[in-house]
């Protein structure tokens, strides 16, 4: 069983990296009919003549800014790239220096090859010294640049950290930084902390840490969204990042953003599909988490968040459920018996045996391994689980796995069922049906004349 929860899961991730990776500025009030490329292009955009030298600059932004096939290879091919990197130095026309670092953005928006092309141009240092610029829009632009560049794998990633990104990039988390210019600072800070092979530097991670405490708090769901992201790819980075991660008392800020209706309370009116979004992925960290050590494994109990994902689990849309399990079962197999023991004790076996019907075998396996890990760890108290088991219903749905056609998940049934729910392992007796109370016991049928059973392993 794997304890770390994968970053291939389909529809989640490609989700994310059509956001995360690469953007280009798409073309604003001006008609593409009338941006053709002068056919002097190149003597155009090195005029001593402003307007001339802007116009042609402008027109090739307009070309790269097309949603149709943009002509990044023929434009590069034709020598723009040295023309538009020496366009940024221009601090005496920021006009141009926005143009080109607008064409420049979206050339960087393309293929690994045309983003090291823009690499390779020595573009980067001049991004990096445009984040100083007294111009707010030429500033933006070149952020948005850097996180096309720093999108395009951790090779560029680690190039530009190395130049000093970190500090000018966190300087703009400020109360009078614009909202849309806020959002591009938080989705490079996630290209930042993507990609585990390798990690960030720590160096990097302790600076950005911080960061990400202020941005939790920020009301805006898509800053909130993101910043979730990079707290969930930094602990996907190995315990010693999940460590720096808790240290950074980010964790328990988490509690009120765990329920759908509290969300909206915090980030005022946003749409239901979104909430879902931020929930599942907000889960998706904690499973990171989980996946952890056992102190860590603590962290997240001691932060109260063990029933707000028991919650997710039992009323999240199918998303957040699928993440919910991953972070039970990751703790599991992580988690000390007395922390198992908690898991129980919440009364998370009924909506963790619900997801054996649905149809998804991931989830399913993942499931049947957590219930599997459950009933080991109670040891001389495993009946008193498969009881709790049969009382929900879970029995019946683990026997029908039994000829499920994933032949992991038949024999994990089948193994459950040999092992738990035959014999002389379970009492027949139905009074002897445990409920879960608030308290964390376990309340026998007073019709038995047995007093209340608390429940340990």
């Amino acid at each position: 069983m794997r304890q770390r929860r994968p970053k291939t899961v389909e529809q989640l991730e490609n989700k994310r990296d059509e956001h995360l990776l690469k953007k280009r500025n798409v073309p604003q009030e001006e008609s593409l009919e009338d941006s053709d490329a002068d056919s002097d292009f190149k003597g155009n955009a090195t005029s001593d003549n402003a307007v001339v030298q802007l116009s042609a600059v402008q027109a090739a932004r307009k070309l790269l800014s097309s949603d149709r096939n943009p002509p990044i290879d023929d434009l590069i091919k034709c020598g723009i790239l040295p023309i538009l990197v020496k366009c940024l130095e221009r601090d005496d026309n920021p006009s141009l220096q926005f143009e080109a670092a607008w064409a420049l953005t979206n050339i960087a928006s393309g293929t690994s090859a045309q983003t090291q092309a823009v690499v390779k141009s020595n573009a980067v240092p001049l991004f990096l010294r445009l984040l100083q610029s007294p111009h707010q829009n030429v500033c933006e632009q070149a952020v948005w640049a850097l996180g096309n560049i720093i999108g395009d794998g951790p090779q560029c990633r680690d190039y530009v950290i190395s130049l000093g990104v970190v500090k000018p990039l966190l300087s703009f988390i400020n109360p009078s930084i614009p909202i849309t210019f806020l959002r591009n600072v938080t989705w490079v800070i996630v290209n930042l902390c993507r990609n585990k092979d390798p990690p960030p530097p720590m160096e990097t991670v302790q600076e950005i840490l911080p960061a990400l405490c202020v941005l939790i708090y920020h009301t805006d769901i898509n800053i909130l969204v993101d910043t979730v992201w990079a707290l969930s790819y930094l602990t996907d980075g190995g315990n010693e990042q999940i460590q720096m991660v808790i240290d950074s008392g980010v964790v328990p800020f988490l509690v009120p953003l765990l329920s759908h209706q509290e969300v909206k309370v915090q980030v005022k009116i946003i749409p239901y599909d979104e909430t879902q979004t931020f929930t599942c992925e907000a889960v998706w960290f904690l499973s990171n988490i989980t996946a952890g050590n056992q102190q860590q494994v603590q962290a997240v109990i001691d932060a109260g968040l063990i029933p707000m994902i028991i919650h997710q689990l039992a009323k999240g849309d199918f998303g957040t459920q699928k993440e919910a399990a991953w972070a039970i079962s990751n703790l599991t197999i992580s988690g000390r018996k007395d922390q198992v023991e908690y898991l129980v004790q919440q009364n998370v076996i009924p909506p963790f045996c619900n997801l054996l019907s649905v149809k998804d075998s991931q989830v399913v396996q993942v499931v049947l391994d957590g219930l599997k890990n459950i009933l080991i760890m109670a040891g001389e108290e495993a009946s008193t689980i498969a009881e709790i088991i049969e009382e929900c219903g879970g029995l019946e749905k683990i026997e029908n796995l039994q000829q499920h056609e994933n032949e992991d998940i038949y024999k994990l049934a089948f193994e459950i069922i040999d092992q738990y729910f035959s014999g002389d392992d379970i009492d027949e007796d139905p009074t002897l049906i445990p409920e879960a109370t608030q308290g964390g016991t376990f309340n026998f049928d007073p019709s038995s004349n047995l007093q209340t059973k608390e429940f340990k392993f």
